[in-house]
């Protein structure tokens, strides 16, 4: 019994002592990006560093006064935007024909969703590159916004498809038989049901956008994003635009965490199946 004790707490004691470890390796990076951003350029620059933020804004002025640096954030924010509902328009109906019918072949389509994310995007990006130019769409918006849809949406796909899943089919029979169309069933009784967990897909499509930079940086050149911008000024720019660079794009990541997590476990849960 002594034996067994005294293994029990071994296997604890490494169990916490791993789930320390993996929260220092994330939380500590996080920890110093947010005392370099609210602190002066000055204070960035300086050695030792503080481990306390001074609550200074200079570093964030500093990146919002950047030339270009503005456009690029805005660039960010309608790519993200475009990408998020492009990717909910395609990725739900999808989804929802995954969880209610069945058909030759379904099994396979869904592992061919997947599969789309095993293609390197760098091995694409010179065929795109051409395609764009031919098509005249290079360097845009919209263009770029195609690129992070076609990455974004097979995670729309598959989220949605575990929310309908996990909806009963009766509960759309019962609206059918009380005189519902299949399209009014789905609007009135479906769509409030699902409708937190298709926000949490909207943001997950708009995180992946948001980060996203090889793409943003092949096939944009005047229109970059801010991924992209921070990427081509990375030599040159100052130790504190880093920062408040690093800080501004870690932020939307952030939310996604905390709105979208039980989504995820419920999508590679029956995913997995």
């Amino acid at each position: 019994m002594a034996d067994i004790s005294q293994s029990r707490s071994s296997g604890r004691f490494v169990y916490m002592s791993g789930v320390v470890l993996l929260c220092a390796w994330v939380l500590v990076p996080l920890y110093f990006l947010l005392i370099n951003t609210l602190s002066s350029p000055e204070a960035v620059n300086a050695f030792p560093k503080s481990f306390i933020p001074e609550f200074d804004l200079g570093s964030l002025t500093f990146f919002a006064n950047f030339a270009g640096m503005l456009s690029a954030l805005k660039n960010s924010i309608f790519v993200a935007a475009i990408t998020m509902i492009l990717s909910i328009v395609l990725g739900a109906p999808a989804g929802y024909a995954l969880s209610r019918f069945e058909f030759r072949g379904k099994e396979t389509f869904r592992f061919l969703i997947l599969l789309t994310r095993a293609f390197p995007l760098p091995l694409l990006a010179l065929p795109l590159a051409v395609m764009f130019i031919r098509t005249g769409i290079d360097d845009t918006i919209f263009g770029l916004a195609l690129i992070h849809t076609t990455l974004a949406l097979p995670f729309s796909v598959l989220i949605t498809f575990s929310l309908f899943s996990g909806i009963p089919i009766e509960l759309e029979e019962a609206a059918w038989t009380l005189g519902c169309t299949r399209l009014t069933a789905f609007t009135k009784v479906i769509l409030p049901l699902v409708l937190p967990g298709i926000t949490a897909s909207a943001i997950f499509a708009f995180v992946i956008s948001w980060n996203e930079v090889f793409a943003a940086a092949v096939l944009t050149i005047e229109n970059r994003t801010l991924t992209a911008f921070l990427l081509q000024n990375l030599d040159t720019s100052p130790l504190h635009l880093k920062f408040a660079g690093g800080f501004i794009l870690v932020v939307p990541a952030l939310v996604f965490i905390f709105a979208v997590r039980k989504y995820l476990f419920a999508m590679w849960g029956i995913a997995n199946r």
